[in-house]
């Protein structure tokens, strides 16, 4: 299993990366939020060889405009992952099912060199989710064991802790096995 973390402009940008093999940066919210951290964020995982990964919190409507927001500011270059995080907003609304799949679909048409994939919790892929679509993979946050999340679908990212920060674990039998799969060479 390897290790990795996700971070906001919550997290400082020069963030501890001993023992990391990736780091997903959150780049962008709706269409008017930008993570004011984002590059700085970024450089921190670059300059430490770690797998970058970028994700964008969807709010419901607008998901050609929130993905075109999304690529806008996260970077475009091969082998960096993108995912879609999708939670309740801050007013209590979520995107629909139907919304997910469509940004999920619109960001690999936009970057089809680029992995996309779900990042959800627990609870909404079970009650939720109803069409189980998640991109090229799913990213899950269950705080639970470390790699042991308690659903029965396939996961490639395992979000399983926030305290002190935002923990997760790949899948992967190495950082090669994981750099492989996202320059989509598997």
């Amino acid at each position: 299993m390897l290790h990795g973390i996700d971070v906001s402009a919550y997290q400082s940008s020069s963030y501890d990366t001993d023992g990391l093999s990736f780091v997903f940066v959150k780049a962008t919210e709706g269409r008017s939020y930008v993570n004011s951290r984002l590059a700085a964020q970024t450089k921190t995982a670059r300059d430490a060889g770690l797998v970058v990964g970028f994700y964008h919190f969807l709010w419901p409507g607008n998901l050609t405009e929130q993905a075109e927001y999304f690529l806008a500011k996260a970077p475009d270059k091969p082998g960096d992952i993108l995912a879609v995080d999708w939670e309740t907003t801050g007013d209590g609304t979520h995107a629909s099912n139907a919304e997910k799949d469509a940004f999920i679909r619109k960001v690999k048409q936009l970057r089809p060199k680029n992995r996309v994939v779900l990042y959800t919790n627990r609870n909404y892929w079970l009650n939720v989710d109803t069409t189980s679509y998640a991109g090229d993979g799913l990213w899950i946050a269950d705080y639970v064991g470390a790699g042991k999340p308690r659903i029965q679908a396939d996961w490639r990212f395992h979000q399983y802790t926030s305290e002190p920060l935002d923990k997760d674990v790949a899948d992967f039998s190495s950082k090669a096995a994981l750099v492989a799969w996202a320059h989509l060479s598997n």
